[in-house]
């Protein structure tokens, strides 16, 4: 039996391993299984027959109200943060062709607070649906800023990751400090900044949250899925791509504008959350290989499904404090950075 499984359209056509179908299959029902328990359990906990019943509308009203109020929106922001982060590191260490790069490590994600920060101290006034803009905006900006600090006579991983990570040290700093510093902003204010800086889906709604990243979500995911195929071949090198007739510079700057939008946007709404973009695509290249049309949809399942419960952990483990998914995914992927900065010393200078 063929290990590959073609997929024929009226002008495309793709092949895809047996192997990643499987994954993707088997990272879709532990999804669907931790949503089930996520909007399950809290300070309230409700009985999978009766959760099942309340999702088809045939619950009760009170558990009904808990889950599609309350813990529903909450847990599809977590499903799509997840997700978009998991691609946008994917995507990433793929232009870059470096192992230890994601959107928080080098610095990315750092922008995208600042601009998040700014619109939330200094344009509150304004829709919330133009915060993924704003945010947006500073990551492009430090994504620039990072490109021109890092190069000379090229980029090296190296030297992008150590410059990475000081512009990302260097803009949480700025974004604490604007925080302080705005002696105009209430109180509320300055705490929703706060907390949005340690990394938290706390009170999503689905008119502020869901709505707002959704547009974001439905278009950059499939636009990252379609032109993933030109990394396998950017894998191979510059000349050989060239050499295939793929257009290396006009696709690697397409692919950086979506990781970095993609990243902008999940930080918008989730916050800080560090080191999904990281671990994902390692733990998808493990179980999938290297080709990227298997590492994006696996990548963006294992993020949806660490954020989830990441998010149910700091929901449930210290009831009645909810502590911020940002807190529980740090305290996973700072060692496993460690670990891949360790393994890696000799092949990144």
């Amino acid at each position: 039996m063929s290990k590959l499984i073609t997929i024929r359209g009226r002008k495309h056509s793709f092949q895809i391993s047996r192997r990643t179908v499987t994954v993707i299959a088997m990272l879709a029902i532990a999804n669907i299984a931790a949503v089930m328990i996520c909007v399950g359990l809290g300070s309230q906990t409700i009985n999978p027959i009766a959760v099942i019943r309340s999702l088809f509308g045939a619950g009760d009203p009170s558990d009904s109200m808990i889950i599609w109020s309350l813990r529903m929106p909450r847990t599809v922001i977590a499903v799509m943060v997840g997700s978009a982060l998991a691609v946008s590191g994917a995507l990433l260490q793929g232009i870059v062709r470096n192992p230890l790069t994601s959107p928080d490590i080098i610095g990315i994600s750092g922008g995208a607070s600042l601009g998040t920060v700014v619109f939330i101290l200094y344009f509150s006034h304004v829709s919330i649906r133009f915060m993924p803009v704003s945010s947006i905006a500073g990551a492009f900006a430090a994504a620039i800023l990072i490109y021109i600090f890092a190069y000379r006579r090229g980029i090296t991983p190296l030297r992008l990751v150590l410059i990475g990570i000081g512009m990302a040290t260097a803009l949480t700093a700025f974004t604490y400090m604007l925080i302080l510093t705005a002696s105009f902003t209430p109180t509320a204010v300055a705490v929703k900044a706060f907390t949005f800086m340690t990394g938290s889906i706390y009170g999503a709604s689905w008119d502020k949250d869901v709505l707002t990243l959704l547009p974001w979500f439905l278009i950059l995911m499939p636009i990252a899925l379609i032109f993933a195929r030109h990394l396998n071949v950017q894998e191979l090198g510059d000349d050989v791509a060239a050499s295939v007739g793929s257009s290396v510079h006009a696709k690697r700057t397409i692919l950086l504008l979506i990781s970095v939008a993609l990243a902008g946007a999940a930080v918008a709404i989730g916050g800080a959350i560090n080191f999904i973009g990281l671990m994902a695509p390692h733990i998808a290249r493990k179980l999938v290989g290297p080709a990227y049309g298997g590492v994006i949809p696996v990548s963006a399942l294992i993020g949806s499904l660490v954020l989830l419960l990441s998010d149910l952990i700091a929901r449930v483990a210290f009831i009645p404090l909810d502590i911020p998914a940002g807190v529980f995914t740090a305290a996973i992927g700072a060692p496993f950075f460690i670990y891949l900065l360790y393994r890696h010393r000799n092949g990144a200078q």
